[in-house]
């Protein structure tokens, strides 16, 4: 009786909500005229926005920009900026900018760089494998089903994290970019992938329709049926995954299974290297650098911190390792990150690059534009509530580091390595401060040894499993 009351009190006040629900209407529209005073200053604003639509310029705070310097106490031996080019592929150059200093040193050539698109290849096909594998594993759910929607509604893209590069560097390994340069396609995403993605909807819908029809043949589900529809779903997964290949292949050419390299090394001697890409890969990872050794910490405001989380299927390769990430408060993840630093190992990092940032100049503050005194309006809100309401999130993968400390060694600014050219920021790099690395900084792979014994110690914790749909992603 209780609970049938209860049900009644919810149903009511929501018909409450919606019966109140109201229209701008006379009263309303009066007093938002009302309220736009036309002083001086607003009058002064109004013909400065009506001629020009640069809000961020007028709003800027030049004393902010001019007292950040590039200067650092603490910085990783890092030479050289890549560019990504019109691509999404930030956490694919991040994670390999974090091996080329290994490289350059190896191989005595400060120029060394990886291809890019030999990974790129890699990572669309095994994330349209898994696309399919995922639409056959759900063909028995409704196509209105929220996981299934997910899946068929953006099949791939070049987003990743750094979980994603491990599976690709483990399975197909690196070569260096002389031995597959990039192309067109590569450095210019969009067409290519969106290409493959109607063929991957295509395919989706397709094997779907496969499953269908065999099911309505079948008189009774016995082990020889199910094999027969398996074959079939199998057959119209590899019909697709030729086209995704053919297309791949012609846009970005096909990756060598060995290489013969050569180049002139920094003391001006011409040197040839005979590998395979796994081999070479082999010779330049770190000791120990696998998800056993390396976690990734994030700051998430909306979510208890000394937790792990894992994203529900976020690879690419089927057998792949996961997304998974313990959450922890922003003191606790600057004190490792320092450290890091300092034993000069950079980390894959990931933030909300747009925020806050002027990428001109190459700085990123919280106090950076004054939108709110310059229009006169309310915009605060922390950072969970950005993340809550969709504002903010992890937008972007740079290297880190650089930290800058004061007296009793506290940071007061950090710097990023970007990938997107030397013309980007301050030659390349991007410097922030420590208010901004608290609101606008998500993400780090990191040494474990570099974490206090709390944290070591919540990182063994079973995964809490969140949707691939989360709002965090």
């Amino acid at each position: 009786m209780k609970l049938r009351y209860l049900f009644s009190t919810i149903l009511a006040a929501g018909a409450l909500c919606t019966a109140n629900a109201q229209t701008i209407g006379e009263q309303e529209l009066s007093q938002l005229k009302g309220s736009f005073v036309k002083d001086a200053q607003t009058t002064a604003t109004q013909n400065i926005l009506m001629g020009d639509r640069n809000i961020k310029s007028k709003t800027q705070n030049k004393n902010v920009v001019n007292a950040v310097d590039h200067f650092f106490k603490y910085r990783v031996d890092v030479k050289g900026i890549t560019d990504q080019h019109s691509s999404g592929r930030c956490w694919m150059f991040t994670s390999l900018n974090g091996l080329r200093p290994t490289a350059q040193a190896k191989y005595d050539y400060s120029k060394f760089d990886f291809s890019h698109n030999y990974n790129y290849f890699w990572d669309i096909l095994e994330k349209a494998n898994l696309y399919l594998e995922n639409i056959i594993r759900t063909v028995e759910k409704d196509i209105t089903d929220e996981e299934v929607v997910w899946y068929l509604k953006s099949p791939v893209g070049d987003g990743g994290v750094w979980n994603l590069f491990y599976n690709l560097g483990e399975k197909y390994g690196v070569v260096p970019k002389e031995v597959m340069p990039e192309t067109e396609h590569s450095n210019n995403t969009g067409q290519m992938t969106s290409v493959i993605n109607r063929r991957l909807k295509k395919a989706g819908y397709d094997i779907r329709q496969v499953y269908e029809n065999k099911m309505a043949q079948t008189k009774k589900v016995t082990s020889k049926s199910k094999e027969e529809i398996a074959s079939a779903l199998y057959d119209a997964k590899m019909e697709a995954l030729e086209d995704v290949y053919r297309v791949l292949a012609l846009c970005l050419g096909e990756p060598p299974t060995e290489f013969t390299w050569k180049y002139k090394n920094d003391k001006g001697e011409v040197v040839t290297v005979k590998s395979t890409p796994k081999e070479f890969y082999e010779g330049l990872k770190p000791a120990n650098y696998n998800p056993e050794s390396f976690i990734m910490i994030m700051n998430d405001p909306t979510r208890e911190y000394y937790k792990v989380y894992d994203i529900a299927n976020y690879r690419n390769t089927i057998e792949g390792v996961n997304w998974i990430y313990l959450n922890l408060p922003n003191e606790v993840i600057k004190e490792a990150a320092l450290k890091s630093i300092k034993d000069n190992e950079p980390m894959y990092a990931s933030c909300d690059v747009g925020k806050e940032s002027d990428s001109r100049a190459g700085v990123c503050d919280v106090d950076m534009y004054d939108y709110e005194s310059f229009l006169g309006i309310d915009l605060d809100m922390d950072k969970k509530a950005r993340i809550l309401t969709r504002y903010s999130g992890s937008s972007h993968a740079m290297l880190l580091i650089a930290c800058d400390t004061d007296e009793n060694d506290k940071p007061v600014k950090w710097q990023f390595e970007n990938s997107w050219g030397p013309a980007s920021g301050h030659n390349g790099y991007l410097t922030f401060t420590d208010r901004w690395f608290d609101e606008y900084m998500f993400r780090i792979v990191i040494n474990k040894k570099y974490l206090d014994a709390k944290s070591i110690e919540a990182a063994g914790q079973t995964p809490i499993e969140l949707p691939a749909w989360d709002y965090m992603w």
